[in-house]
């Protein structure tokens, strides 16, 4: 139950047990296919470039940033968390220059901000993100469509917190770019980043003035595989596109609607049971993300003894702060097939034991 990865299902862990075949094989293309057309279905979009990237979420932060961006050009990023901060560090490595609007960790970033600093110049790119695993908080994305109309930018959101826990609908935000990543609400295993690009950020691609700087990381090139030419760019991590695919497979069995509602259920259920205990959520409850809890540890309480006790008495993991919150907060997951009463029910035991032993709960 800490910030990702969340607990596996069975049947996931069996798919990537399965034997391993090779990446042309006809049963694996298929495979591939019926996976692309699943993510397709969860990220809300009909967009053609859907697909998984072989490495982990912050490997699709770096294929949407190196795809688009070229130096010397104009980024403009929110910053509201550490991912944030990322972006913008990633963005600078592509030999951007970046504008930051940042702010307070806990909030969510607020669009007239943004709106202000976007009349500055134009921007080739709008980033931020959807859900930020640093802090806890959603933010609401219906805002930064037309604000990066009004500056002639893409729009480029990082959904790795978000995808398969709350409803991400890339067409209708007119999202141009987003990432994620199979640990999280998809609990798979960690190794794949699914990406997804617009057909506006497919043609910046295709007319760019110098190469993408990743030979890796080039849709260019990647795209062709994962098309009908089937052109070798690298091997393809058969097994854990097995894995996805089954993670996919369970969660549209579900019905998405119903799965981002048992995340909802099972958030309201925990901040009432912590707030019950004493502790104190940091993030307001009209932005709180429902897969991650952030609560304020007690004063006098010892972080790292905690967690530890959570760990070898409950078998339990829950995360640390980090950044603005290292060792002022932990981080509380309920994600995928950990965001369930069990889960809930444990954590909030797990916890009061603790904190009793403390002398911290009330």
């Amino acid at each position: 139950m800490g910030p990702g990865p969340s607990d596996v299902p069975v049947a996931v862990l069996e798919a990537l047990a399965k034997p391993t075949i090779g990446h042309l094989d006809p049963v694996f293309l298929q495979t591939l296919d019926e996976t692309q057309a699943m993510l397709r279905e969860v990220f809300g979009t009909e967009n053609a470039v859907t697909l998984p990237i072989s490495a982990t979420g912050s490997a699709g932060m770096e294929t949407c940033f190196v795809n688009l961006l070229e130096p010397g050009d104009q980024a403009l990023i929110c910053q509201h968390g550490v991912f944030g901060g990322r972006m913008a560090e990633v963005a600078r490595r592509c030999g951007a220059e970046v504008t930051l609007v940042s702010t307070p960790w806990g909030r969510a970033v607020d669009p007239d901000e943004v709106a202000r600093a976007a009349k500055e110049r134009a921007f080739k790119v709008l980033a931020i993100v959807h859900a930020e695993t640093s802090t806890g908080v959603l933010q609401d994305l219906t805002p930064f469509r037309a604000i990066a109309d009004s500056c002639g930018a893409l729009l480029l959101v990082d959904a790795v917190t978000s995808l398969g826990g709350v409803a991400v609908d890339v067409d209708r935000m007119g999202i141009d770019a987003i990432y994620s990543g199979t640990q999280k609400c998809l609990s798979c295993p960690p190794g794949l980043s699914p990406v997804s690009f617009s057909e506006r950020a497919w043609e910046v691609l295709s007319n760019r003035k110098t190469p993408v700087q990743s030979w890796y990381f080039d849709l260019n090139l990647i795209g062709r595989y994962f098309g009908g030419e089937r052109v070798y760019h690298h091997t393809a991590p058969v097994n854990m596109i097995f894995a996805l695919h089954q993670a996919l497979r369970l969660a549209l069995e579900e019905g998405l609607d119903a799965r981002y509602g048992r995340h909802r259920k099972q958030a309201r259920v925990l901040s009432e049971g912590l707030e019950a205990l004493g502790l104190e959520l940091l993030v307001d409850e009209s932005v709180r993300l429902p897969p991650l809890t952030l609560v304020r540890i007690p004063d006098g309480v010892d972080d790292g003894a905690v967690r530890r006790q959570l760990l070898e008495d409950h078998g339990l993991e829950i995360g640390g702060g980090l950044g603005d919150f290292k060792g002022k907060a932990w981080r509380i997951g309920l994600m995928g097939a950990s965001a369930t009463p069990r889960h809930v029910e444990l954590c909030l035991h797990a916890l009061g034991t603790a904190l009793g032993s403390s002398g911290s709960a009330t």
